[in-house]
């Protein structure tokens, strides 16, 4: 009888957050407020963390920067100082847990406050077919895409559950949905990072007394930044699904973590093959990757990295 209570409760609950879903596409919940919060990004040197800077400062967040490159981050900081903003640059090659968790400690002791969101953004790619690729731009890719996440959030999600106040956000990809050929690293590590993000949402949601520290995953299509150069599907379905423009990425993305939404896609057009995926058999959807041109889309990056990386140099995010 308690099983099947139960079942009714959950079916209806399920039906509920359908509608709901539904219900948002058309109608915007409100957005929360975030001035003051103090918001860390990593890989804010350059391409899509600078942009989430910016955007975090126009609603009246203070941001702190991580980057291994301290000249981009220094501009990065620049650029926030002209558009009214709070910045503070911290030099860290977050796959160094130590250094992450020092640099961590030495945030709250220069500023004196808690960091409140969390946005893992940083990201490499090795830009080499799997056997052809060294084995430590393997390790790279997987550590910096992957295991700095653990680091980062090990570092702040504690004080975000003491004060049951926070946000993490994981800036992933559609390559950690569903996968393409010629880049094993990048899909492995992206494929890891929703893992951990949807478990660590899991865990959250199972505990008491955290209903306040929310999360965010990010799974954007390929954004027009420079990292996949080359990258191209079927000229026509490159019409309908063109590389997306990187102020347009992080705006949807910052809609969906001021509503507290868990999960988005970029674009909706997205999702599609995300379910399909799931529905079709294999051979199906190797028959639409090989129709839309997905199969061998990143073979000429892999050939401009060739060209460009000689001296064996990974494109970052």
């Amino acid at each position: 009888m308690i099983f099947l209570m139960d079942m009714q409760m959950m079916i209806l609950d399920v039906v509920y957050f359908i509608l709901r879903g539904c219900f948002r596409i058309f109608m915007r919940p409100r957005t929360k407020d975030i001035s003051g919060e103090l918001v860390l990004i990593t890989g804010a040197g350059g391409g899509l963390g600078r942009l989430f800077a910016l955007q975090f400062v126009s609603q009246g967040a203070d941001v702190v920067l991580w980057d291994l490159n301290t000249e981009s981050n220094e501009e990065t900081a620049k650029l926030v100082g002209e558009a009214g903003g709070k910045a503070y640059t911290y030099t860290v090659d977050v796959t160094n847990r130590e250094k992450v968790y020092q640099t961590a400690d030495l945030v709250r002791k220069d500023l004196g406050r808690d960091v409140t969101f969390l946005v893992n953004n940083a990201g490499v790619v090795a830009g080499e077919r799997m056997l052809d690729c060294p084995d430590d731009m393997v390790e790279r890719t997987l550590k910096v895409n992957c295991h700095a996440h653990f680091w980062t959030v090990k570092a702040f999600l504690p004080q975000m559950k003491a004060n049951n106040h926070g946000h993490v956000i994981t800036i992933a990809s559609v390559l950690g949905l569903y996968a393409t050929s010629f880049v094993e690293d990048y899909c492995a590590s992206k494929f890891a990072a929703v893992g951990f993000h949807e478990s660590l949402a899991h865990e959250l949601l199972t505990e008491e007394d955290c209903d306040g520290v929310k999360t965010t995953l990010v799974c954007p299509y390929l954004v027009d930044t420079g990292m996949f150069d080359g990258c191209t599907i079927r000229e026509e379905a490159e019409f309908v699904l063109p590389a997306l423009d990187p102020d347009y990425c992080v705006q949807q993305a910052m809609n969906a973590i001021l509503i507290d939404q868990p999960f988005v896609c970029i674009p909706r057009m997205t999702y599609i093959p995300y379910m399909a995926r799931t529905l079709l058999p294999w051979e199906a959807n190797v028959v639409i990757y090989r129709f839309v041109g997905s199969d061998k889309c990143m073979s000429p990056f892999i050939e401009n990295m060739k060209k460009r990386t000689a001296n064996g140099a990974i494109k970052a995010a």
